[in-house]
C-alpha cells in the first residue's frame, strides 16, 4: 500500500468510486446528480491537500486535507475521505486516515472537525476509535434513502 498525494492524472481513477458513493446518498450531504467535472472541482480543488491510496497501482482511496475556517480559525483542517466500496475492509481507511492526521499535525493544524457526518454512516466508529468525539448532533438533517430522515454529527478531535 502506497499513500501519496494525488496528482491530476489521478481524478479519472477516484471518480469511478467518487460517483459511486455519492450517488448513493447514504454517507455525503453533496448532491447525489453531482456532474464529473463539479465533483473534480469540489474533490481535487487547488485550496485541499488530495492524497491517494494505491495497492498494485490501482487508485483504492482517496482523501483531501484543508483548512475548515479562514482568518484567525485556519488552524482547525476539515477532510474528506472516501474509499472505493469494492475495497473496504482492508484498513485502507484506517491506514489514510493516520496519515492525514500526521500530515495535518505537521501542517501546524491544531484540531480536525469533520462538519456533517451522516449518523448512520460506518465511518463513525472509525472516527472515534481515531479519538473523534461528537460535539453535537443536527436531528434529522440528512434524507437517507433507506433509513429516512437520519441526523448528521460534528466531529472533532484535537492534534
Amino acid at each position: 500500500m502506497l499513500i501519496r498525494e494525488a496528482t491530476a492524472d489521478d481524478w479519472p481513477r477516484i471518480w469511478p468510486f467518487w460517483h459511486r458513493i455519492v450517488a448513493a446518498g447514504e454517507t455525503y450531504a453533496w448532491d447525489p446528480g453531482t456532474s464529473e467535472e463539479e465533483a473534480r472541482v469540489l474533490w481535487m480543488n487547488p485550496a485541499k491537500r488530495v492524497y491517494v491510496v494505491e495497492d498494485d497501482s490501482v487508485v483504492v482511496a482517496s482523501a483531501y486535507l484543508t483548512p475548515n475556517y479562514g482568518g484567525p480559525a485556519a488552524r482547525i483542517a476539515n477532510a474528506g475521505f472516501m474509499v472505493d466500496p469494492g475495497q473496504g475492509g482492508q484498513g485502507y481507511g484506517r491506514a489514510l486516515a493516520g496519515h492525514l492526521l500526521t500530515e495535518a499535525r505537521a501542517a501546524g493544524y491544531r484540531g480536525m472537525v469533520f462538519n456533517a457526518v451522516v449518523e448512520t454512516n460506518p465511518a463513525v466508529k472509525l472516527w472515534t476509535s481515531l479519538g473523534f468525539t461528537i460535539l453535537g448532533t443536527v436531528p434529522d438533517a440528512f434524507d437517507h434513502p433507506r433509513h429516512g430522515p437520519v441526523g448528521l454529527h460534528i466531529m472533532y478531535r484535537a492534534m
